[in-house]
């Protein structure tokens, strides 16, 4: 099998990449510049495509647990670890832009950060976003786990971590483990609870967004906060 730095350079993912642009590859190819080599007899491209196919696709691989990952042939903890920090750093990136933006005037950028960050958290966990007066973030803070079912949100420590943060308005996330993003009656009641105890020290909170798998279904445009 010929290496794939015997390809012609309009057909080398990484040629094609600096020559067109990353949104032109497929994700195949760049799945391929990730991985950077092979192994004997499969090319980077080949492994690519053969984790795609065990995976289902892009979000199937980039999903996978460190034991699924590394038992897929050319992988190992060092691909696998390499992936996560990749993950990370996309999130980070978001999570930066949030912090230079308006966040009521960026609300698809918001969803896209919560959503990936949370989407596939095993468990239910609440997230504060803190902005400062111009509704940009200060801090993001996972404030509590909870099982399946729920979590146990305690405002207080809300405030406490507002007041810590010197905030002028909070939105509030969780996820949904099952995947179905539809605001429960006690998402609803503790929004109100939060949105009460924030108010006595003069805190706005802006919204509660509920992440679910395909979706992020915000309270306040639905007219409870």
């Amino acid at each position: 099998m010929t290496s794939i730095k015997h390809w012609p350079d309009d057909q080398r993912p990484r040629e094609k990449l600096l020559a067109q642009g990353a949104e032109l590859l497929s994700d195949a190819e760049l799945l391929a510049i990730f991985l950077r080599t092979g192994v004997a007899g499969c090319s980077a491209l080949d492994l690519a495509h053969s984790l795609l196919g065990t995976f289902g696709g892009v979000r199937g691989v980039l999903e996978a647990t460190r034991t699924k990952f590394c038992a897929q042939r050319g992988m190992g903890d060092s691909k696998y670890a390499q992936l996560q920090a990749t993950l990370e750093l996309s999130r980070r990136h978001m999570l930066q832009g949030l912090q230079r933006s308006d966040c009521l005037t960026s609300t698809a950028l918001t969803r896209r950060y919560l959503r990936t960050r949370m989407r596939n958290y095993p468990r239910e966990v609440f997230i504060c976003l803190f902005l400062d007066s111009q509704n940009r973030v200060i801090a993001c803070e996972e404030l509590f786990h909870g099982t399946i079912n729920g979590s146990v949100v305690h405002p207080r420590e809300v405030v406490r971590r507002a007041l810590h943060h010197n905030a002028a308005a909070l939105i509030f996330a969780h996820n949904h483990p099952s995947g179905v993003a539809e605001p429960s009656q006690a998402d609803i009641n503790i929004t109100q609870r939060l949105k009460e105890a924030l108010a006595m020290v003069d805190i706005r909170t802006l919204d509660h967004m509920v992440v679910g798998d395909t979706e992020v279904i915000s309270l306040a445009e639905r007219g409870v906060v």
